[in-house]
């Protein structure tokens, strides 16, 4: 067997029939190219077209391939930035009532509302939990597309812009397009809160959060969409309706409704819910409280916006606009704002102005005699004072303990809070109105009411001021005249002689005790009221008399707690102090002043029926004039003048100021029972005999003569009345 070198040929036997091997299949030829014409012609690819074209395709490629990759980075980083934001937002619950400050609210002495400060807050408050009414109001109002959107809304915004150039405005300034959520964020302040240290005020500090510029409409994007993740949009609204402006102090739905309507926000119309929902656009503008004409306008454009969303018919909305929502009578009355300045000052600023917490102030108002006061001094003005007189008045009613029952502060009846009040801080002469005390001096050393004094020509020598001569308003004397006669024509000489007589430290003493807490003349003027005073300070000292001779601190506070707490922090701050003079020389004053009424310079004062005593007062040209007065039930004050101090032209204390005084005080009365002054009755009002009375004036003595010679005839008379 032969081998080709040392290989063992295979084991494998040959096949028989060997199947024949495929031959391979030839490629597909490709169809040649077409031959593009040499030369620059466009049919050529490699021409200047075709090199253009490409170049254009590479520069969108590469725009492409940068703007996708741009636009992605941007989402990323818009979604990063809404995450970040998403992340710092605190519970829902924490935010539903952001407010710096608290709220005061006042109830008059039968425990009703009549007056708030600061920021009215009604309590939290749910998005389900209000009317429907008001929540489609808002809606249809604010974002109709609140429900779709994620927090923006382009279309809106776009809207805006034009808008905004149409009207001659930079884009952003005017309408913002806001979205509910960018409005939310917008009062969550993008989530920096107030800090006193870092503000100089709380309004400063929201002027800065509703600043408009580039920078802030970005993050105030970003913050919305963080929100939409955090939040649903139920708790969105809840947030808006919660810490949304709407005017008069009122910070959310709930303590709007409470405000001008009176019930809760889940109890509101559909009138009062358009004009809830009106406010939104510009609160302080169209506030009921400030103009209903223009609320109700408002609220009709609202009716019109949830007629067009189909939340309400057209028969609703006419309904809605023929009956159009009113205020509630405490809103309506905007009773006792001049009240309600003073009594906040009455109790420590960090539980009034300043308050974090809602505080309730149970005060001594009297919505009745507030309203009989504005009312009467408006008829006054109106009937008796010539059309454009800028002259002011201020009327003040309390009880004989101090308890201020109404405070007209000036003739701006429905002013709002923080209008000069002329009752409290306006300090002017007294004049004639201060004399009761001279008397009360009096009468409380041991004279008597039918004591006399001599009205005749008087020179009395002031230290620093040389002679000084006082005279009567009728520039004539009247000879000896009794106490209660000198008091009743309002004599000038024998109240000096008087005061003279007793001593003027003891005058000022007596005033002083009584409350007057200005400075006191020194000077024998001091008789005549050429002290200054306040309306208050005066009628204080006035209920002081009809109370039986005891001091009174006015006061309107009662008590003071915070809401939900019935543990009072404050309780009442006044009444009646220390005795000042006797009960006895108190009756006799009474009387004397009952005569002023009755057939002397207050006799305009006088109300059928009912006992009346009280004193005019008219200063050195007229500049004020005083009326004060009371009833066995009421003491009343009233001051007429100019703010710049002009004198009043054929004005004087028993004429205007004593018609405001009875048209308030009748009022007052009506329907109450006529009680009797505390006063002594004599059979006959005193009299000097007609001899004595006639006899002629002599000259002017000197000042110790004419003072022993005073002294002399009152001491003779009280022994002769004894």
């Amino acid at each position: 067997m032969s081998g080709s070198g040392n290989k063992r040929p295979p084991l494998v036997a040959d096949r028989r029939n060997p199947a024949p091997r495929p031959k391979p299949k030839p490629a597909p030829r490709k169809p040649a190219r077409a031959r593009k014409p040499r030369g620059g012609g466009g049919g050529r690819r490699g021409g200047i077209f075709g090199f253009v074209g490409r170049l254009f395709g590479w520069v969108f490629g590469l725009i492409w391939r940068i703007t996708w990759r741009a636009t992605a980075l941007v989402a990323l980083a818009i979604g990063g930035a809404a995450l970040y934001f998403a992340t710092t937002l605190p519970p829902v619950t924490e935010l539903l009532d952001g407010r710096a400050r608290g709220s005061v609210t006042m109830l008059d002495r039968n425990g009703d509302v009549f007056a708030w400060r600061g920021e009215q807050f009604g309590g939290q408050i749910r998005a389900d939990a209000v009317s429907s009414h008001l929540h489609n109001a808002i809606i249809a109002t604010e974002d109709r597309r609140f429900y779709q959107h994620l927090g923006l809304s382009p279309r809106g915004i776009a809207s805006a812009v034009r808008i905004n150039l149409s009207e001659g405005r930079g884009p952003l300034s005017g309408h913002g397009g806001s979205t509910i959520t960018q409005q939310t964020a917008k009062l969550l302040c993008l989530g920096v809160p107030y800090d006193p240290a870092a503000w100089k005020s709380e309004a400063e500090y929201e002027a800065d959060c509703r600043r408009t510029t580039m920078s802030r409409k970005v993050k105030e994007a970003l913050y919305a969409l963080g929100m939409e993740i955090k939040y649903s949009k139920h708790d969105i609204l809840s947030i808006y309706m919660n810490r949304a402006f709407l005017g008069a102090g009122a910070r959310g739905f709930e303590a709007a409704a409470q405000r001008y309507f009176g019930k809760t926000a889940a109890e509101v119309s559909i009138a009062e819910s358009a004009m809830l929902a009106g406010l939104l656009q510009a609160p302080t503008r169209f506030a009921p409280t400030s103009n209903i004409e223009r609320s109700r306008d408002r609220a009709n454009v609202v009716l019109s916006l949830m007629e067009q969303e189909g939340y309400i018919t057209r028969d609703q909305r006419e309904h809605a606009r023929t009956n159009p929502a009113g205020l509630s009578a405490a809103a309506e009355a905007r009773a006792g704002g001049y009240f309600a300045d003073w009594v906040m000052g009455a109790g420590p600023s960090f539980l009034t102005k300043d308050t974090t917490e809602d505080v309730i102030i149970r005060t001594t108002f009297d919505q009745r005699i507030q309203r009989a006061a504005e009312e009467a001094l408006t008829h006054v003005f109106e009937t008796k004072v010539r059309e454009g007189s800028e002259a002011q008045a201020a009327i003040v009613v309390m009880s004989a303990d101090g308890a201020v029952r109404a405070m007209v502060g000036g003739r701006n009846l429905r002013g709002v809070a923080g209008h000069f009040n002329r009752a409290v801080q306006a300090k002017r002469q007294t004049g004639s109105a201060f004399k009761p005390f001279v008397y009360a001096a009096a009468l409380d050393l041991g004279h008597q009411y039918n004591a006399t004094v001599v009205d005749e020509p008087l020179t009395v020598n002031v230290p620093g001021s040389g002679p000084w001569r006082p005279s009567n308003y009728d520039n004539r004397h009247h000879g000896r005249v009794t106490l209660t006669e000198a008091l009743q024509h309002s004599y000038n000489v024998p109240a000096v002689k008087v005061a003279m007589d007793v001593g003027l430290e003891n005058v000022r003493t007596i005033a002083s005790e009584f409350g007057i807490q200005s400075d006191l003349a020194i000077g024998p003027a001091l008789a005549l009221g050429a002290s200054e005073s306040t309306l208050l300070e005066m009628t204080g000292a006035y209920a002081g008399i009809l109370n039986g001779g005891s001091s009174v601190t006015p006061y309107g506070l009662v008590e003071l707690h915070l809401q939900g707490d019935a543990t009072p922090l404050m309780g009442q701050d006044g009444g009646l102090g220390e005795r000042v003079i006797s009960p006895d020389a108190a009756q006799q004053l009474i009387y004397m002043m009952h005569r002023v009424i009755e057939a002397g310079t207050g006799q305009r004062a006088r109300i059928q029926g009912v006992e009346v005593a009280g004193k005019s007062g008219t200063t050195q040209a007229a500049r004020d004039a005083w009326f004060m007065g009371f009833t066995a039930d009421y003491v009343a004050g009233v001051w007429m003048g100019y703010d710049d101090n002009r004198p009043l032209t054929g004005v004087t204390g028993g004429g205007l100021p004593a018609e405001i005084w009875r048209e308030t005080m009748a009022r007052v009365q009506d329907g109450q029972p006529g009680n009797p002054l505390p006063m002594i009755r004599p059979q006959a009002p005193p009299q000097v005999t007609p001899e004595v009375f006639a006899q002629p004036s002599q000259p002017a003595p000197a000042q110790n003569d004419s003072a022993e010679r005073v002294l002399f005839d009152v001491l003779r008379s009280i022994l002769g009345a004894q």
